[in-house]
């Protein structure tokens, strides 16, 4: 019994640290944009079972992803002062821990696409390669950001297959939209290791732009994200209240940008992660009253 106990305490510690590692509440970054898809396809509210099972392969998947990622950056993280501290190079966590992990995570996905229905199915193994092989991308391409934005942008069009059992090519104006705006968050992000990626031969926007010019591409990536939201508005025929919306994050944005400047990165934090949050949970709300109202 004590010995049972012990590891059911270990294996309690390292599923924490493990979530912690992945901050996985962060999930509410696409989460709202996935449930704008699953809407937009049921014309209104999916049925519960259907919401259920997508929230389950969003925050599946995203944990995969997010769990691979720690596990192909190792050395990395282990060479970058920012990061050393993570829980595999710091030797919280065991690699082998972490594998299981990703694996019982994308079981679990595939699992959700599987109750959703066929079509979500089949196409479960490609959504988990977009997600899985982003890792990879910042060794050979300066656009990896636009990668990892297409791994979130991958969320709305995936909710819509859960509900409809089928693809509708207007779903790929709220992926693009993802993609263009995680992308521009994802530089502000890497623009704190630009010293690093330089020295390290790593691939960024800041690296082959300066922070200045990153900034500027980020700019033109939330830029593009506005124009295609409003597109989105026009394709679907939705109303003054998302409408509402759109300029509500069109406001958003422009408050984010004007929190990270090339001489002062202090407030990055503020701007990827509470800022972004806001972004997608107002977009939803708007969305969803839009309608729901009509």
């Amino acid at each position: 019994m004590p010995f049972l106990y012990n590891r059911g305490v270990r294996l309690a510690r390292n599923l924490r640290v493990t979530l912690e590692m992945i901050k996985w509440e962060h999930s509410i970054f696409a989460l709202p944009f996935a449930l704008c898809g699953a809407m937009l396809a049921a014309d209104g509210w999916p049925s519960p079972r259907q919401v259920l099972w997508i929230v389950v392969a969003m925050v599946t998947a995203r944990s995969a992803a997010m769990a691979f990622n720690r596990l192909a950056d190792a050395s990395i993280d282990a060479a970058n002062p920012r990061t050393q501290t993570r829980a595999l190079p710091a030797g919280q966590l065991s690699s082998s821990f972490v594998t299981a992990f990703v694996l019982i995570a994308s079981g679990l996905f595939v699992l959700a696409a599987w109750e959703l229905n066929r079509l979500a199915f089949f196409l479960s193994p490609v959504a988990l390669a977009i997600v899985l092989l982003y890792s990879y991308t910042k060794r050979f391409t300066r656009w990896s950001h636009l990668v990892l934005g297409l791994a979130l942008g991958v969320a709305p069009a995936a909710a819509w297959v859960a509900v409809r059992g089928s693809l509708d090519p207007r779903i790929l104006l709220l992926t693009a939209t993802v993609t263009f705006w995680v992308a521009g968050f994802d530089i502000f992000y890497s623009c704190q290791d630009f010293e690093f990626d330089t020295q390290y031969g790593l691939h960024s926007v800041p690296r082959y732009f300066g922070i200045a010019g990153a900034l500027w591409v980020a700019r033109l990536f939330h830029l593009i994200m506005v124009a295609l939201l409003v597109a989105l508005l026009l394709k679907f025929a939705l109303g003054k209240v998302a409408l509402a919306g759109v300029v509500i994050v069109a406001i958003l944005l422009i408050y984010e940008h004007s929190l990270v400047s090339p001489r002062d990165l202090s407030k990055l934090n503020a701007a990827f992660f509470t800022m972004n949050g806001v972004i997608s949970f107002v977009f939803l709300v708007f969305v969803a009253a839009d309608l729901l109202l009509r």
